[in-house]
């Protein structure tokens, strides 16, 4: 399936910094390579991410908005909004369906990536990092805020009197699928999403990435015959 970035917008809807980086950060740098411009939505305020003691939640708070903002710019994002709702007690409310949608028609992209709500098992799995409850509660805000938050004029007539019209999304790309139909060969643009990365420095500090990450590519690759892949459950909307 071709992949088309030239003239339009893609608007990454995620739960906490440094989401983006690692679900789709080398789609992100080929998407503004070829001439796409993209934009962040982060739901949660990343107050609770992290393993060391020494970090409060009020430092985390700030840090990691700082550092989702350097990575932002190394890969060329036009811009990142911020719900700052609470890291780690994020639920599908009708007010996070209504924030979502006033950034949708804000940015009005012709994409829209957010994390899969659907928990899904394998055997073997070793990690429930991808079902952290934060990125399933996105996952089924942002869904719902596509339809018919956005699209329909009589949904959150609110926005309408901010002057926000409808907007139709053509395109939604799930994150974390567990059976995805969509692969970006993101060969040349690896290494961009492993220095994107390496700027959420509270998250990552200097531990070795490369390999792990490049395993994951490969692993995500090949059933596509790509070397070095992100993969998504892509869904064409005819509205």
């Amino acid at each position: 399936m071709e992949f088309n970035a030239h003239g339009r917008r893609l608007l990454a809807i995620v739960a906490h910094p440094d989401d983006a980086e690692f679900s789709a950060g080398g789609t992100i740098a080929r998407w503004l390579k070829e001439g796409g411009e993209a934009h962040y939505l982060v739901c949660t305020d990343g107050a609770a991410g992290g393993g060391d003691p020494s970090h409060t939640p009020e430092w985390l708070r700030e840090n990691r908005e700082r550092e989702q903002w350097d990575a932002a710019a190394f890969l060329g994002v036009s811009g990142v909004e911020f719900l700052r709702h609470r890291d780690g007690e994020l639920i599908a409310s009708l007010e996070l369906r209504r924030q979502i949608a006033r950034i949708i028609r804000q940015v009005r992209p012709d994409v829209a990536l957010a994390p899969n709500p659907v928990r899904h098992w394998r055997a073997g799995a070793t990690s429930l990092r991808i079902f952290h409850p934060d990125h399933i509660a996105v996952g089924e805000a942002a869904l719902a805020a596509l339809y018919p938050g956005v699209g329909n004029a009589w949904t959150f007539t609110d926005l309408l009197a901010e002057g926000l019209q409808p907007h139709t999304v053509p395109e939604i790309w799930l994150t974390g699928a567990g059976e995805p139909d969509y692969a970006v060969d993101i060969a040349a643009t690896f290494d961009r999403k492993v220095g994107a990365i390496r700027k959420h420095v509270s998250q990552v500090g200097d531990r070795p990435l490369e390999e792990r990450l490049a395993e994951r590519a490969r692993q995500a690759g090949e059933p596509f015959g790509l070397q070095c892949a992100e993969t998504f459950l892509r869904l064409v909307i005819d509205w």
